[in-house]
């Protein structure tokens, strides 16, 4: 087996997001006692039910960017709303953040045929605010793994593998193998994270890394594996705060 250590959890929900139970502190307090040295705060977006108003995405910039230790990226597990792909946060709230996540969610859009999921989240991939695609292996909206892949590679976005959707969303193995083995194929760059609703999951990326070594995916390839990696991929998507020489 691969020894891989990644350096950050970019995929971590506050009790902001309505049905999740930490604080932004209890998670970076998680994050330094398990040697990471990021997190992205990733709440729902508000089409979810119980999640935070707009007004709560913009206030982040009230948080600091480093403590304990840990880098603080302030981000967004967004809803796609619709078959055009249409996230529940407006574009002028997504500019303001470090990272801009996009996903499927039962409670915000019912699942549809293989060819339409694809489609949507084609779309959803061609928002120049997306920066990639969260847990894409959910059997309840199955999508051609092949061509999304393809699609995130061509305009250089990133796909998750998420270490809670083999517990939370039963039958995700398959979609998460043919992800992660198109991204091989294609030499794509994934980000496994724990998708954590609760400090204590901070930092747990067990599964997600049993899966990538089985695939082969070496480190070279995986985001969150390399602070320099991740904050280059950061600026190269234009984030503001790392536009900053030295940032």
């Amino acid at each position: 087996m691969q020894k891989i250590k990644l350096v950050a959890d970019l995929h971590i929900h506050t009790i902001a997001s309505g049905h999740a139970y930490s604080t932004y502190a209890e998670i970076v307090k998680a994050a330094a006692k398990k040697g990471l040295q990021a997190v992205a705060l990733t709440d729902h977006g508000p089409a979810t039910p119980g999640g935070p108003y707009r007004s709560y995405f913009q206030n982040l910039t009230i948080l600091p960017e480093r403590e304990r230790n840990v880098e603080i990226l302030r981000g967004i597990e967004a809803n796609i709303i619709d078959r055009d792909g249409t996230l529940d946060l407006p574009e002028d709230y997504l500019q303001m953040l470090d990272l801009v996540w996009a996903g499927f969610h039962v409670a915000c859009l019912q699942p549809a045929g293989k060819s339409i999921n694809t489609e949507t989240i084609l779309n959803a991939l061609a928002n120049p605010y997306v920066d990639g695609i969260v847990h894409p292996g959910n059997p309840d909206f199955a999508i051609d793994e092949e061509t999304v892949v393809r699609e995130a590679v061509k305009r250089g976005k990133i796909l998750e593998i998420n270490n809670s959707s083999f517990t939370m969303r039963r039958g995700s193995m398959g979609g998460c193998l043919e992800i992660a083995r198109a991204i091989r194929r294609f030499d794509g760059i994934v980000a496994l994270n724990s998708g954590a609703h609760v400090a204590a999951n901070v930092g747990e990326f067990d599964r997600a890394l049993k899966l990538i070594d089985e695939v082969g995916i070496s480190s070279e390839r995986i985001l969150n594996a390399d602070l320099g990696m991740l904050k280059a991929f950061l600026k190269s998507r234009g984030k503001r705060r790392f536009q900053i020489k030295g940032a």
